[in-house]
């Protein structure tokens, strides 16, 4: 049988042809009538959680926050005697001091306390709310540091966004490049598990039972998600940097195969991943 091609395009450059047929989703099954699976995998940028913001980009805008919290402590020092405190936008850590006071991991857990940093975020927009400034330069500059704290929030509070950021920003690995597939291909199993989730949707289709079954496989993929977090807590607790990049490569493509699924509707024969 031949070799599907999603196989071929997320296997790295040179791994020999007979190891690929031998990774055949039929010699994980002993069902012989499945038709094959047709994964697609779009080049098309992907949105929020899957993609992060260039270090270029964030760095540019960690230097005009900079300037930003600068001129609010300044304005706000002139104007009353309780000048408000406004957060170090370092990077996503130092604006959650309280909730995060040892910073990344290994320093701290990576599971964050979901509850804590909620709490801080609030306090946060409370103190930098725009509406508490005069239109001008001064509404203006509270609105791109109130923009910055929403960032780091939503990126600290999914564990997918949180691993991708840690991985980029702490130790250089972008797994959201344009060349991630091939860069940061997925292990064999993991490849076979995803194929028999695409083929048993096909094979369901418009079946009386199809619904059934999509509910059965999202609570499996609920937990291969579930597994993967567990696995990226010990990876960056222990610093072991290579594990905590494969499991977020893992998690990628359980994020995108649990979309597929929330978006499936009867009559549908295939999902379409997005890595």
């Amino acid at each position: 049988m031949a070799v599907p091609r999603l196989a071929t395009r997320l296997y790295p450059a040179g791994l020999p042809q007979k190891s690929l047929r031998t990774l055949s989703p039929r010699s994980f099954s002993t069902t012989t009538s499945y038709p094959r699976c047709h994964l697609r995998l779009s080049s098309t940028p992907l949105p929020s959680p899957l993609r992060q913001p260039n270090k270029e980009s964030l760095t540019s805008t960690t230097r005009s926050l900079t300037t930003t919290t600068s001129c609010l402590s300044s304005s706000t020092s002139s104007s009353s005697s309780s000048t408000p405190e406004t957060p170090d936008i370092t990077n996503h850590y130092t604006i959650f001091r309280n909730t995060l006071p040892a910073g990344p991991p290994p320093h701290s857990p990576f599971s964050i306390p979901v509850a804590d940093l909620r709490r801080e975020f609030l306090q946060w927009q409370s103190r930098i709310h725009p509406d508490k400034y005069p239109s001008g330069p001064q509404k203006q500059q509270a609105e791109a540091l109130s923009a910055r704290i929403n960032e780091a929030y939503r990126t600290l509070l999914d564990p997918l966004q949180r691993a991708q950021y840690l991985l980029h920003e702490m130790h250089g690995i972008d797994v959201t490049a344009e060349d991630g597939a091939t860069k940061h291909a997925l292990d064999p199993q993991t490849l076979m598990e995803v194929m028999e989730v695409q083929e048993t949707i096909e094979e369901v289709g418009a079946d009386e039972a199809a619904e059934e079954t999509i509910r059965e496989l999202k609570r499996e993929n609920e937990q291969r998600v579930a597994g993967c977090v567990r696995a990226l807590e010990e990876a960056f607790d222990s610093g072991e940097i290579e594990k905590a990049r494969t499991e977020c490569v893992k998690l990628r493509f359980w994020y995108s195969v649990g979309e597929g699924l929330r978006e499936w509707e009867p009559g549908t024969t295939e999902i379409r991943l997005v890595h």
